[in-house]
């Protein structure tokens, strides 16, 4: 799953080596954190957050078969 965040993430920004994923399970989530560069900020998020939206999407779609929840945060 974090390779599939990183992989989209660094198609969408001009800095694709700031690009990191760390990941934090908690109970019963699991959080992955993506930080950009802060000029790619606004790329990742997207016009009214429609990209954001569609990354989260991608990833609970990819995480069926996870027990826990999964989330998606971005963060500069």
């Amino acid at each position: 799953m974090k390779d599939l965040i990183t992989v989209i993430a660094k198609a969408l920004v001009d800095h694709p080596e700031e690009v990191r994923v760390t990941v934090q399970e908690k109970d019963d989530k699991i959080e992955y954190r993506l930080s950009v560069h802060p000029d790619d900020v606004g790329k990742v998020i997207g016009k009214q957050g429609k990209i954001a939206k569609s990354l989260r999407t991608v990833v609970t779609s990819a995480a069926v078969k996870e027990t826990k929840r999964v989330a998606v945060e971005i963060v500069s």
